[in-house]
C-alpha cells in the first residue's frame, strides 16, 4: 500500500490529465423527450374489441392461407394481440376508417421475434408507408418502409443487434440527413423491452413528409421524393409472413389518431 502511495504522488497533474483524454468517454445524456398535447386526439381502440377495425387476409403476408385468413387477432387485457394463426401466416389489422394528413399514438410490448409495423394510409392489400416495428435481430424501429410500394422509401437510422436489447447505428449517414438521436451505448438506458413503451408517427402531404417517434423522441424526418400512393388510407397493424410466430405475439394500446388539417 505504501509503494503505490508513493508512485501515485509521483504522477504529475499533466500526466493525469494526459491519462483522461485516454479513457473511454463517459455515456452521453439521453435526449428529451417532447411534450404532446392531448388536444385533438382520438382513441380509435375501446380496449374491449376491434370495433372499428377489420382484419385483412388480402396481403402478401397471408400466402400461407391462400389469402383466406390475416393471423390472428384478439384483445386481451386491454390490447390489440396479434400473432400468425398458423406457421407462416401473417396479415394486418386495419382500420375502417380512411385517413389522409394525421398523426397516430400508440404504445408497444412485443416479442423480441416477429416482424411487425405500423402501416399509414394503408390498403386492404397492405400497400402503405410503414413506420416499422421490425422487432427482432438486424431489425428497427420507426425507420420508414414503403411497403407494397416498390421497398421506396427504406429509411433508417439504426439497426437491433443480437437482440432488441442492443442497437448498431451506422456511421453512414442515413438518406433524409436524420442521424439516431440515441448511440448505441445509451440504448439500454432508452429503451426497456420488458415496459409499454410509446410508438408514435406523422403523415402529411403528398408526397409526404414522415415523422416518427420513439418514447417521444424523434427518431425520423423525412420527405418522399414523389408520389407513390394515395392521399388517404387506413391505420394498420402487422404480423409478417414466414417462419413460425404462432407462439409469439405482438400488442398494442392505448391507440389514438389526430386528423390534421392541409
Amino acid at each position: 500500500m505504501i509503494r503505490v502511495r508513493t508512485a501515485m504522488a509521483g504522477v504529475s497533474a499533466v500526466s493525469l490529465l494526459a491519462l483522461a483524454f485516454l479513457l473511454p468517454a463517459a455515456a452521453a445524456d439521453l435526449p428529451t423527450s417532447e411534450k404532446f398535447s392531448d388536444e385533438g386526439f382520438v382513441t380509435i381502440f375501446n380496449g374491449k374489441d376491434l370495433t372499428g377495425w377489420k382484419v385483412s387476409a388480402k396481403t402478401g403476408h397471408s400466402g400461407k392461407s391462400k389469402n383466406t385468413s390475416g393471423g390472428k387477432w384478439v384483445v386481451e387485457d386491454g390490447a390489440i394481440v396479434g400473432s400468425q394463426d398458423v406457421p407462416g401466416n401473417g396479415g394486418i389489422v386495419i382500420t375502417e376508417k380512411q385517413y389522409g394528413d394525421f398523426e397516430v399514438a400508440l404504445e408497444t410490448r412485443n416479442d423480441d421475434g416477429p416482424d411487425s409495423g405500423l402501416f399509414l394510409r394503408c390498403t386492404d392489400t397492405g400497400k402503405c408507408y410503414q413506420a416499422m416495428i421490425d422487432y427482432h435481430k438486424g431489425g428497427n424501429l420507426m425507420g420508414i418502409y414503403g411497403e407494397g410500394l416498390g421497398g421506396k422509401p427504406h429509411i433508417r437510422n439504426f439497426d437491433f443487434g443480437k437482440d432488441v436489447t442492443e442497437i448498431v447505428v451506422p456511421s453512414k449517414q442515413p438518406d433524409g440527413g436524420f442521424k439516431s438521436p440515441v448511440a448505441a451505448a445509451d440504448w439500454k438506458k432508452f429503451w426497456n423491452p420488458g415496459e409499454w413503451n410509446e410508438l408514435r408517427a406523422r403523415i402529411v402531404g403528398n408526397p409526404p413528409t414522415l415523422t416518427t417517434w420513439i418514447k417521444g423522441v424523434k427518431f425520423m424526418e423525412y420527405t418522399d421524393t414523389e408520389k407513390r400512393h394515395n392521399d388517404t388510407g387506413g391505420i394498420a397493424l402487422q404480423v409478417h409472413g414466414g417462419g413460425d410466430y404462432t407462439k409469439q405475439f405482438v400488442r398494442y394500446r392505448n391507440v389514438r389518431v389526430k386528423e390534421l388539417k392541409k
